[in-house]
């Protein structure tokens, strides 16, 4: 009888630590999003003066909580829980959105879930979080279009949602992967699949 190595069943359910490394991680974005805030007027705004609709690229930055939280913790609802408690944060720190930034977190965590989703949540290499990324973007573009830029032309939301997928794909889905790589090289991410893949590659 030949005997053959099983692997361990992947379980998709949420185990305490992963709550808490979520948390962590939706709590730390959220606090790079008060200070981007801030940063994001001194880069946008000369996008914007260069071609109105252009500093969609430099939001990028707002969609990489979620990204990032379901590279990491791969399980159901980890990118709409990391952008959405991101934005939670950014909200209550304050901003000039209020609550409605609540709206953006959803919309784009969702974006990024869905893309994972697809994937069946068993793929999290470079393409799928461009594509989170991506789709995080686009989610981002609708709902300003909606929120803030209503009754904008053609050309310019066109520019907006053009740029706002760029920059998720780059700040988001490119930024959130080097970054997972660069945590889980620390050893801090050993409990999870995203560290035992990188030790089991070196």
């Amino acid at each position: 009888m030949t005997t053959q190595s099983i692997r361990p069943t992947r379980s998709l359910r949420w185990r305490v630590v992963d709550i808490v490394v979520a948390s962590v991680i939706g709590v730390a974005c959220g606090v790079l999003f008060v200070v981007w805030n801030v940063a994001d007027n001194v880069i946008g705004d000369p996008l914007k003066a260069l071609l109105p609709g252009l500093q969609g690229l430099s939001h990028g930055m707002w969609l990489i909580a979620g990204v990032l939280t379901a590279i990491i913790i791969r399980k159901p609802g980890a990118a709409l829980y990391g952008e959405l408690l991101a934005a939670v944060v950014s909200a209550v720190v304050g901003n000039q959105w209020g609550w409605l930034t609540l709206v953006s977190g959803l919309t784009q965590g969702l974006g990024a879930e869905l893309v994972f989703a697809i994937f069946a949540y068993a793929n999290f290499r470079l393409i799928p979080a461009l594509l989170a990324g991506a789709a995080s973007g686009l989610t981002m573009a609708i709902t300003d279009l909606v929120l803030w830029y209503a009754g904008a032309g053609a050309t310019f939301s066109t520019v907006y949602t053009i740029a706002s997928i760029v920059g998720g794909v780059l700040l988001a889905g490119l930024l959130a992967w080097l970054l997972a790589k660069a945590l889980a090289r620390t050893g801090v991410l050993d409990r999870f699949a995203a560290g035992r893949e990188v030790k089991a590659a070196v």
